[in-house]
């Protein structure tokens, strides 16, 4: 069995590798920072992942599905306090909160708001 020797090779890392430099104006710049914050990485990682070939995945699109989640939770509750009124009218009158068509038409209102408001959400995507 022959000897081995041990390896005197360092490993070569990233760091340890000289840098790129990238000439640039302030606006592409500020473009390419831009780009790398809506992804969620920094400007370095941006460039190397670019300049590889890696597809950049955005991070924009799971923003607004959670966007949709907190719109869709809001919906869930205007409704279910809309159905507390319609049907338990004797513990809102107890409680000396009267079931007007105003207070009801409010709330619809407030519905169809939120509705909106989720419906840009979805074409935002």
């Amino acid at each position: 069995m022959p000897d081995q020797e041990p390896s005197n090779q360092k490993t070569v890392t990233r760091k340890s590798s000289p840098p790129l430099k990238v000439y640039c104006l302030p606006s592409e710049r500020a473009k390419i920072t831009e780009n790398a914050q809506a992804v969620g990485l920094t400007v370095s990682s941006y460039l190397l992942n670019v300049g590889i070939g890696y597809e950049i995945k955005s991070t924009l699109d799971s923003q607004l599905v959670g966007d949709l989640v907190k719109v869709n939770a809001d919906l869930g509750r205007l409704g279910g306090l809309l159905k507390l009124w319609l049907t338990d009218d004797k513990k809102l009158a107890a409680a000396g909160h009267a079931l007007t068509e105003g207070t009801v038409r409010a709330l619809l209102k407030r519905i169809e708001d939120t509705q909106a408001v989720m419906y840009e959400s979805v074409k935002k995507l």
